[in-house]
């Protein structure tokens, strides 16, 4: 494992990042978590963090799910 993988896994998205890497408005992130739809996410404080992982893990699934359609 390279320096790069090493920061990426240890990297955290807020709504509005994943937001605009899912190009959608932090209102749908936010109605997705309440619905259980997405990468999970971490309360701190008043803020949901998403971990790249995860949100790498959820793209990989909804990948795998267009496939097969």
């Amino acid at each position: 494992m390279n320096q790069q993988d090493a920061s990426d896994q240890q990297r955290y998205l807020v709504t509005e990042e994943l937001a605009t890497r899912f190009r959608t408005a932090d209102s749908t992130i936010r109605y997705w978590r309440m619905v259980g739809y997405g990468p999970k996410g971490v309360k701190v404080g008043r803020r949901v963090l998403y971990a790249l992982v995860e949100v790498e893990k959820f793209e990989a699934e909804l990948a795998a799910t267009s496939e097969t359609a």
